[in-house]
């Protein structure tokens, strides 16, 4: 039995109102629970997106990790609320790994990566990305200082994924899957402009093309290259969609992304959809609505380890 758990930002909505949640979703069945409703109050809301819903998941021992902008939400697996971390150079997170004893936070605003330390729940690390327009550099420097970057967004750093041999990194402005060593950081593999949640899977890459509303699977010989369409809805279908424009929330915008195994992968898209893809056989397997809402748009998703 697969379960999954997404994150979702609903953008364009008023003060007060809900801006995204945490969905539990089984794929055997295709029942959603909803767990967690984030209508916290007290949020900037300058802005389409500013400061709103919930992004990245991680996971550690009995420990969920969910980041919500500007602090790493803490909780149980039956979402208990255990604590609220924060940080002063944590600022528009996006997606969030844990690797070792760290768990790694890609701080959009900041252009930076912030490591939390699990033993000592404390952000002990921080590394920047840097570039001149042809070379990237990583600077390392104190979290807990005030001698940190400045909040420029030059790359729109949105995406981190760690393994053994390095931390891949990748944003809006990267134009590509940038590769950290822990001593030099360069272009692994280039990527198409938007893209979100790249990252290696077998013998190549994984990610959503989300300009091109395609799910692909990209190979350095191309032998095994795929592509899939994000799945759409009529405009019948279709709740909101005469509150927001398409720059703020629109059909077909994929994010969120998780490997199942070493075939299987699930995908996210807006509205409220996920879809399970299998890379062997070439084709999308099935998909589970989660809303309607045209501005109701996953953003994390991952494998849920408890049952």
């Amino acid at each position: 039995m697969v379960k999954l758990v997404a994150t979702s930002v609903v953008r364009g909505t008023s003060k007060g109102e809900s801006h995204g949640g945490v969905y539990i979703v089984d794929l055997d069945t295709d029942q959603v629970y909803q767990p967690v409703n984030w209508n916290t109050r007290n949020k900037d809301w300058q802005g389409p997106d500013s400061d709103r819903g919930l992004r990245g998941i991680a996971f550690h021992n009995e420990r969920v990790f969910i980041a919500a902008s500007d602090e790493l939400v803490e909780c149980t697996p039956n979402f208990e609320h255990v604590a609220s971390h924060r940080n002063p150079y944590l600022k528009k997170c996006h997606e969030i790994c844990v690797h070792g004893h760290h768990l790694f936070m890609a701080s959009t605003a900041y252009d930076t990566v912030l490591a939390f330390n699990l033993r000592k729940n404390v952000f002990d690390r921080a590394f920047m990305v840097r570039t001149d327009g042809q070379n990237f550099s990583m600077g390392r420097f104190n979290p807990n200082s005030d001698e940190g970057p400045l909040p420029m967004n030059k790359l729109h750093i949105d995406n981190i994924f760690c393994k053994k041999g390095g931390m891949y990194i990748s944003g809006l402005r990267t134009k590509g899957l940038l590769l950290f060593n822990g001593n030099r950081i360069g272009i692994a593999a280039t990527l198409p402009a938007g893209t979100h949640d790249a990252r290696p899977f077998g013998e190549g890459i994984i990610f959503n093309d989300t300009e091109s509303n395609k799910l692909r699977y990209a190979t350095p010989d191309r032998k095994d290259d795929c592509a899939f369409d994000v799945p759409l809805y009529s405009e019948t279908d279709i709740e909101n969609n005469e509150m927001v424009d398409s720059s703020i929330a629109r059909l077909g915008f994929g994010r969120g992304l998780c490997a199942i195994d070493d075939k299987l992968i699930a995908a996210g898209s807006s509205p409220a959809t996920i879809s399970l893809y299998d890379l062997e056989q070439k084709k999308r397997l099935k998909t589970v609505n989660l809303s309607r809402d045209i501005r109701n748009t996953i953003h994390g998703l991952e494998v849920w380890p408890y049952y």
